[in-house]
Formats: C-alpha cells, structure tokens, sequence
C-alpha cells in the first residue's frame, strides 16, 4: 500500500481510531490524518484538533485540509464553484429537505485533493489501483455506512467496526481509561442534522455559537423574494430557530442523526 491516510473528523469514533493507532493496537501506522475544516466547526471541536494535532498526542502528522467557508457560501447563496445553490439540505416549509451538497463540497473534495497533494498529482493525473487506504472511523453501531471507495486508486478500511468490533461507547470507554478527553460532537455550527439535545446543549452552554447559528438561520429566509428554493429553516420544525421547541428529542420520538458523527464524512 503506498499511502494510509486516516480521515479525522475530530469526533469519537476518529479520534479514538487515531490514538489506537498510536497505541500500536491498529497497524500499521497510518502515514497521515487529514482533518476537512469547512470553516463552521464549534470551538470545541477546533479545541480537541489543536490538542490532538500538537505533537504530542500521536506519533503521525495531521494535516489540515479545506474547501473554503461553508458559512461564507451559505450566505452567499453560491457553491464552491459559484452555482447558485445552497449546499446544505435545509427543511423547506411546503415540506421535505434541500438539496445536500456539503458533505461532497465541503468534507469529500478537499479530502480527495488532500490526498493528490501528497501523493504529489495533478487532479486529472492517473493513480494506479490500490495505491491509497483511507482509514473511516464508523463503528459497530453505524455499519450501514459503510462504502468502498468509488475511486479504483483507494480503498476504505473500518479498523473500529471490521476488526476490533468497537461500538461508539466502547471507543468512549478505552478513550476514558487511557485518560484522554471525550472530544466534542462533529458538527457544523448550524447543521439540520442536530437533534433537540444537541441544539438545546449549543444554546445553554455555548451561547456565542447559539447566536451565530440564529443569525444564519434568519439570513436563510431574508430577501426570499428572489424565490430561492422556498422557505427555508435551519431546524426540521421550519419556525426561526429562537422559537424551536427544544425539548427532549426522545419526547418527540425524534432521531438524532448525528449520534452517529460527521467523523469526517459528515455522517456518510
């Protein structure tokens, strides 16, 4: 294999995939982590990355890779290649979701370029078969995730799921008893992913991103009159965010879709 690269998306499932590798209980080691930033991520989760990325935590390089601000482009009502389309799947008023684009946008791309640029090749150069393992954090509880690589040059491995047997808890669990910090969710600020809990822990204890992510929701529905998509919300009860009902989730049998985390795939 010429190159293993780890894909950190900073949450549990990546995080403690990244230090069983460290720990010599995933082998080989990998050559590389990339982390995708799309430019919304919570403090918390720039916080873990800088902890994990120092030197000090694991014995391999972490590598920063990015598509531009997600945030940016949400405002903007463009793509990262200037469409005029939203690339987040927000819930519509007359039902349903949009169209989601981010995840391939803003997680997948610059992963892919990430990759090239250190296999040193141009985006339309040929890469010969199996020349890349790709390292994905999904565990037991989330298999259905998993998927072979589309590109003939790459392969996925699930080292929690297909061979330790590693559910969320237990990637907890060892992280507890080897004395490392639980990392923070994996999420964007406003991803319509989040559930009831999630949104309800960002507005009690993190007030300055709550307020971000009210900004951005109210900008969604500001100059609609340009007849953009319809209306659009930020939360799947398609009011402005500060007028959610945040109750348990569970009280409204609803799932949480990113109890399984973006790990760098943003939940794929």
């Amino acid at each position: 294999m010429g190159l293993r690269v780890l894909s950190l998306g900073a949450g549990v499932q990546s995080t403690a995939m990244a230090l069983l590798a460290a720990h010599g209980e995933i082998t080989p080691m990998p050559d590389v982590a990339l982390f995708a930033d799309t430019g919304w991520e919570p403090a918390g989760v720039m916080e873990h990355l800088r902890w994990i990325s120092s030197g000090n935590v694991l014995p391999f390089p972490v590598k920063i890779v990015s598509s531009g601000n997600i945030r940016e482009s949400i405002l903007a009502r463009r793509n990262t290649t200037g469409g005029r389309y939203a690339s987040v799947p927000w819930f519509l008023a007359d039902g349903g979701m949009g169209r989601r684009q981010c995840t391939s946008e803003f997680k997948l791309t610059p992963l892919m370029r990430g990759i090239r640029d250190l296999l040193g090749v141009g985006p339309r150069d040929r890469i010969p078969p199996g020349t890349v393992e790709v390292w994905i954090g999904i565990s037991t509880d989330e298999a259905s995730r998993m998927k072979p690589a589309r590109q003939k040059w790459m392969r996925n491995r699930w080292p929690l799921a297909m061979e330790l047997g590693m559910s969320r808890q237990d990637c907890l669990a060892w992280m507890r008893r080897h004395g490392y910090p639980d990392p923070a969710k994996s999420a964007c600020i406003g991803c319509p992913y989040r559930s009831n809990a999630s949104w309800r822990d960002m507005r009690d204890h993190r007030p300055d991103e709550w307020a971000d992510a009210v900004a951005v929701d109210a900008a969604l529905r500001k100059d609609n009159a340009r007849g953009f998509r319809g209306v659009e919300y930020m939360h799947r009860q398609c009011v402005p965010l500060p007028e959610v009902d945040l109750s348990n989730a569970e009280d409204h049998g609803q799932i949480d879709a990113f109890k399984n985390e973006c790990e760098g795939m943003c939940g794929l």
